[in-house]
């Protein structure tokens, strides 16, 4: 606990005046970590979700990627392949996130594909230098979305094509309320903080006036209705959740009986949703796919 406290107040210190200051902090700290000790459950978590989206970005032979919040670098890998011999320059806050992506590109021997830690909001890209852009689960986290997509615009040549996965509002995804109401039953749930969430891209008329403010025109918005995994059983997806920083806020705030009884309902939460395939929450998600004028 002690060494992850430390990691934390590092990552806080770092990015401690940056534009996307709170939300680097936490991927660089904490989350990054997190998605990195449970990697294989996290490339599995949006399995479907990534084949849709990786079918809708239409990578051709030749083309210049850039993938933003690449995480471990799935997306990166897939567009590295599919773009070759053009190239792919993946960029993320988190630097364990990128540590392992990159380990992960060189035992694939993908030579055509570099990651960057920088915050795509403000870094400052070659002009013109790409085809398109993508973005899996990565861009819902801007301090400024329209200065962000401006910014990615930017690198972006004349009608270059942006690609997006994001979700959908939270009333239509399970998993973002399943965990919180097995905790502490009868609350009902917080209101979304404005500002990044993972669903502040979730409104088609919001992310359309944003992405034109940026220099987008926005062709569709492709509805996803796909499970997300959370583990092999109710025990792997019990060890998963419990490691998530939201959990341990809410467990922390009840005393030891509260929070032994709390655990056991979560447990049998992740019980009645095993298929015996796995523990599986539904969701809703848009690829989004707009075009630079």
């Amino acid at each position: 606990m002690e060494r992850t406290t430390e990691a934390a107040a590092e990552s806080h210190r770092r990015w401690a005046g940056t534009a996307n200051a709170e939300q680097a902090a936490v991927w660089d700290g904490p989350a990054g970590a997190h998605r990195v000790k449970h990697a294989e459950q996290d490339d599995a978590e949006v399995a479907r979700h990534h084949e849709l989206f990786r079918a809708a970005t239409a990578i051709g032979t030749g083309d210049r990627v850039l993938d933003v919040g690449c995480g471990s670098g799935r997306s990166a890998r897939d567009a590295a392949r599919a773009a070759a011999p053009g190239e792919v320059l993946a960029v993320d806050l988190s630097a364990r996130m990128l540590e392992r992506a990159r380990r992960l590109s060189d035992a694939e021997g993908l030579r055509n594909l570099a990651y960057e830690q920088v915050d795509a909001q403000v870094h400052a890209f070659p002009a013109a230098r790409f085809d398109l852009a993508i973005s899996r689960f990565g861009a819902m986290f801007f301090a400024d979305p329209a200065a962000a997509f401006a910014n990615i615009g930017r690198a972006l040549r004349p009608a270059g094509r942006l690609v997006l996965l994001t979700w959908q509002s939270r009333e239509r995804n399970e998993w973002a309320s399943a965990v919180r109401t097995a905790l502490v039953p009868g609350e009902g749930l917080p209101p979304l903080a404005t500002g990044p969430n993972p669903f502040s891209l979730a409104d088609e008329i919001a992310v359309t006036e944003v992405l034109g403010r940026a220099g987008f025109e926005v062709e569709s918005f492709a509805d996803v209705h796909e499970p997300v995994y959370y583990g092999r059983d109710a025990d792997d997806a019990c060890s998963v959740v419990l490691g998530l920083r939201s959990t341990n806020t809410l467990l922390t705030g009840m005393d030891a009986a509260g929070a032994e009884r709390a655990r056991e309902r979560l447990r049998d939460m992740l019980r009645a949703h095993d298929t015996g395939e796995g523990v599986f929450f539904d969701s809703r998600a848009w690829i989004i796919t707009a075009h630079r004028r």
